[in-house]
C-alpha cells in the first residue's frame, strides 16, 4: 500500500505530541493536530498544548490546527475536515510528510475512514450548541456571517436567529470540502492502564498548581459563560463549577481526576472501534522513537 499520511494516536498522557515532533523532525514533516479543544485560543493549560514539545533541537516543527479560533466561536467536525484537507494538500505540495496527531477519536476516524460529510448532519447538535448563547451574542454572530441580512425579523426571536445562522453556515460551506484519498500508516501509543492513571493524576496536580485555575478565571473575565465552559468539558467544566461555588476545591479535584481517567478509557474504546471497522493500528509500548522510526521506515517510505 502507498501511504500518504502518518497518524500518531493514543489516549491522553502517553506522549503523542513529543514523539510526533521528533518523528516529524526526522522525516521532514509537519503536524496537523486532531484535538477538538486545542483549536481554541486562550485555552492552553487545560487542553495540554505542550508547545515546547514542538521545539526539537532548537527547531520549531511546523504544527497546525492549534489556536485557530476564539473560545466564543464554534468548531465542529465538518470544519475540522475542511481545514485538514486544505492543510494536507499544502503540506504534500511542499514535498513534506503530513502527520495527523491527537486523541479525539471522532476527528481521527473521520479522516482515516473518509467520512462523507455535509453540514446537514450537524443540525441537531449545532442547534443545541447555539442555544447555549444569549440572544445578543447570536445576533452579532449572524450579522458577522451574513453581512447582506435584510430580514430584521430574524434578529428578534432566538429560534429564528439560530435557524438563520445554521442556514447561512450551510450555504457558506456547501462546496468547501475538497477531499483527498487518504492512506494512513497509523501508529498507536499504549501504556499499562495504571501507568496512564498515574500520569494523569500527576499532570493534573501540576496543572492546578501552575495556572490552570487562573486560566479558567481569565476565560470567565473574558465573558465566557459557565454554560460554555461546561461544553468544553473536563478541566473547564469542573474548574468552572469550583469557581461558581458549585463544588469545593477537593470535590472539584476528585471529580475532575476521575473524569479524565474515564476520558482515557473512552479514547481507547474509540480506537478499538476503529480497528473493528478495518483501521490498522500498529501499537507501540510508550512513546518509543526507535520503534516508531522502524515502522515508518519500513511501511511508509518503502511501501
Amino acid at each position: 500500500m502507498n501511504y500518504n499520511l502518518i497518524t500518531i494516536l493514543g489516549p491522553t498522557a502517553v506522549g503523542k505530541t513529543h514523539l510526533a515532533a521528533q518523528l516529524a523532525n526526522h522525516f521532514n514533516g509537519e503536524i496537523i493536530s486532531a484535538d477538538s479543544r486545542q483549536v481554541y485560543m486562550s485555552m492552553d493549560i487545560g487542553t495540554g498544548k505542550d508547545i515546547t514539545d514542538y521545539n526539537v533541537d532548537g527547531k520549531i516543527i511546523p504544527h497546525h490546527l492549534i489556536d485557530v479560533i476564539e473560545p466564543k466561536e464554534e468548531f465542529n467536525l465538518f470544519l475540522f475536515n475542511k481545514l485538514f484537507y486544505e492543510l494536507f494538500g499544502g503540506i504534500t505540495s511542499r514535498g513534506k510528510t503530513p502527520f495527523l496527531v491527537g486523541g479525539t477519536g471522532l476527528y481521527l476516524h473521520s479522516i482515516l475512514s473518509g467520512y462523507e460529510l455535509s453540514n446537514v448532519e450537524f443540525d441537531e447538535a449545532r442547534y443545541k450548541e447555539l442555544d447555549e448563547f444569549d440572544i445578543k451574542d447570536l445576533r452579532e454572530k449572524l450579522k458577522k456571517i451574513n453581512s447582506s441580512l435584510h430580514n430584521t425579523t430574524d434578529l428578534l426571536v432566538k429560534e429564528r436567529i439560530i435557524r438563520a445562522i445554521m442556514i447561512t453556515e450551510k450555504e457558506n460551506d456547501k462546496e468547501l470540502l475538497k477531499k483527498f484519498d487518504i492512506n494512513s500508516l497509523t501508529i498507536g501509543i499504549r501504556l499499562e492502564r495504571e501507568e496512564i492513571k498515574k500520569r494523569i493524576t500527576a499532570r493534573l496536580k501540576h496543572r492546578l498548581q501552575n495556572g490552570m485555575i487562573e486560566e479558567v478565571k481569565k476565560l470567565i473575565d473574558d465573558e465566557i459563560s459557565f454554560e460554555r465552559l461546561n461544553l468544553f468539558g473536563l478541566e473547564y467544566k469542573f474548574i468552572g463549577k469550583y469557581l461558581s461555588g458549585e463544588l469545593s476545591y477537593n470535590d472539584m479535584y476528585q471529580k475532575l481526576n476521575s473524569a479524565i481517567h474515564s476520558f482515557a478509557k473512552r479514547q481507547m474504546t474509540w480506537y478499538r472501534k476503529m480497528e473493528r471497522g478495518g483501521t490498522v493500528i500498529h501499537w507501540i509500548d510508550g512513546s518509543d522513537f526507535n520503534e516508531a522510526d522502524q515502522l515508518i521506515s519500513k511501511y511508509f517510505f518503502r511501501s
